[in-house]
């Protein structure tokens, strides 16, 4: 008999937190490696706190969770984890996750065999436990899932939050202890399948392409970055992949739910800054952030400048940063009047470029380059006027909203999540939160940079009531709620019924 209450069963490989009266160790099961595990962890928190009957499958992760396994011996340890699960937390178990310092490696025969064992235990044991009315899936490494829900009549959300994948033959799947031979036909293959024999050990299955395949609904982390998909604007997604999202989009299967930003992410209550500040008081909170991390980076002092900060890993690829190598020296040249700085807290190959460029034109005192640190990214949010992501594409984004809660204006290219979240500031009408460039090159960031630096020449009066509009805008527009219902509206959709029946309990 199916519950009154839809129960749910979100899988992910990683989270950040879990609500307090989920289990009695909810806080300590952190195992974080990206973006996901900050989603995965604001919508089972927002769930629960709206009353839902949510259940959650992770890895078990016991170096990384701090679990003296030393201690326990047999039935003690299985005691444990049952006390510590409280039956809404759901540990699958393998060797492959106990000794883990990450939650992946750079090794993709590794990725996989944790990606075998992490569906096995989901699909053999977690799910008949649970007894789930709708399993929430994330990523490749959950993709065969939906295909063994589809087989149980379980309606199945898989959520592409980043177009990778790995390939693996039945054979190596079962060998793994998954009955591939069951769910044959709701597979995706590297070729059209004849037959099971044929194809057992010689045409490999694309577990991304089976998880958009198999699953009932599908989801992309940004409406924009959908239809760009669908439309083949990106000649780096797999054609096997467009044509499976298209396919979902094109049935009415197929939606974008924008991420929200981590909730410590927040200047009133973030203990990395200098001092603390909202909406109300930005001005001064953030010129005497500004000095801080002036200070600490060996800028020149001077709270007047301009800072142009840069969060995002130095990827030529995808995030741009070689538009900025172009240019960089011009900006500091142009708006030398305004002593204009930037700030790069950032890893990645196009680190060295900028440090060549500061070295040669001896820029020290106007560009600060900094390995990445998650305090120090923190206090250039707060510190900066502006926040550069002229991403090329952008499946969805976080530093564009992120700087907006720290009353740092975005500058970034018209695309995808970025397109879904920054409006170009018309302070006339007061409407927009940044500035939008639509030509994807050097040129079109430097026009961009031109305008915010128009913006920044204006009456500071005139300047900061524009920022505290955004402050507070963002706030309203960009949080973990807002997100939670655009995901609980769509589990309602295909469950055809309420997923919260009774919001007090």
């Amino acid at each position: 008999m199916k519950n009154k209450k839809p129960r749910i069963l979100i899988v992910t490989p990683e989270i950040t937190y879990l609500p307090e009266g989920m289990g009695n160790m909810a806080n300590s099961l952190k195992a974080k490696a990206g973006g996901l595990a900050d989603v995965s962890a604001s919508l089972v928190a927002a769930l629960y706190r709206q009353g839902a009957d949510v259940h959650v499958a992770l890895p078990n992760y016991r170096r990384m969770f701090n679990v003296d396994v030393g201690k326990f011996i047999g039935n003690e340890l299985k005691m444990y984890l049952t006390h510590l699960s409280n039956h809404r937390i759901h540990l699958a178990e393998d060797r492959i996750f106990y000794y883990r310092d990450s939650v992946y490696s750079n090794y993709a025969d590794d990725g996989i065999r944790f990606a075998m064992a992490f569906q096995r235990e989901v699909i053999n044991n977690i799910i008949p436990h649970v007894n789930p009315d709708l399993i929430h899936c994330n990523d490749w490494m959950t993709g065969l899932i939906p295909a063994f829900a589809r087989r149980m009549g379980i309606p199945c959300l898989f959520t592409v939050h980043n177009i990778h994948t790995q390939k693996v033959t039945l054979a190596e799947i079962e060998d793994r202890g998954i009955d591939a031979a069951e769910v044959f036909n709701e597979l995706y293959y590297e070729y059209p399948p004849y037959n099971y024999e044929e194809s057992r050990s010689n045409n490999k299955v694309d577990l991304l392409a089976s998880g958009i395949f198999s699953a009932h609904f599908i989801n992309t982390v940004s409406p924009t970055f959908l239809k760009e998909i669908v439309n083949g604007w990106h000649s780096f997604i797999p054609d096997n992949i467009r044509r499976e999202i298209a396919n979902k989009y094109n049935n009415g299967c197929a939606i974008g739910i924008l991420n929200a930003p981590d909730e410590g992410c927040n200047p009133v209550k973030d203990d990395h800054l200098e001092v603390k500040y909202s909406s109300k008081d930005h001005h001064n909170g953030k010129i005497r952030n500004k000095i801080a991390f002036q200070s600490k980076t060996g800028l020149t002092i001077n709270d007047r400048a301009p800072l142009l900060f840069w969060p995002n890993r130095l990827d030529p690829v995808q995030k741009g940063c070689q538009l900025l190598t172009d240019i960089l020296y011009r900006i500091t040249a142009d708006y030398h009047d305004l002593g204009l700085q930037v700030a790069i807290v950032a890893n990645g190959e196009y680190q060295k470029y900028f440090r060549q460029i500061v070295d040669f034109h001896n820029l020290y005192d106007r560009v600060t380059v900094c390995d990445f640190d998650d305090g120090l990214s923190h206090l250039g949010f707060a510190a900066s006027d502006f926040t550069l992501v002229p991403s090329l594409f952008e499946p969805c984004g976080l530093p564009q909203m992120t700087c907006q809660f720290y009353g740092s204006l975005p500058i970034v290219h018209d695309t995808g999540g970025l397109h879904d979240t920054v409006e170009m500031l018309n302070v006339g009408a007061d409407s927009g939160n940044g500035f939008v460039f639509e030509t994807y090159d050097s040129n079109g960031l430097y026009w961009a940079i031109g305008e915010a630096m128009k913006f920044y020449r204006l009456p500071p009066e005139v300047r900061d009531r524009q920022i505290a509009r955004i402050m507070d805008a963002a706030g309203k527009r960009f949080n973990h709620d807002v997100t939670a219902a655009a995901y609980i509206a769509t589990y309602e959709k295909m469950l055809n019924r309420p997923l919260i029946v009774n919001k007090n309990i």
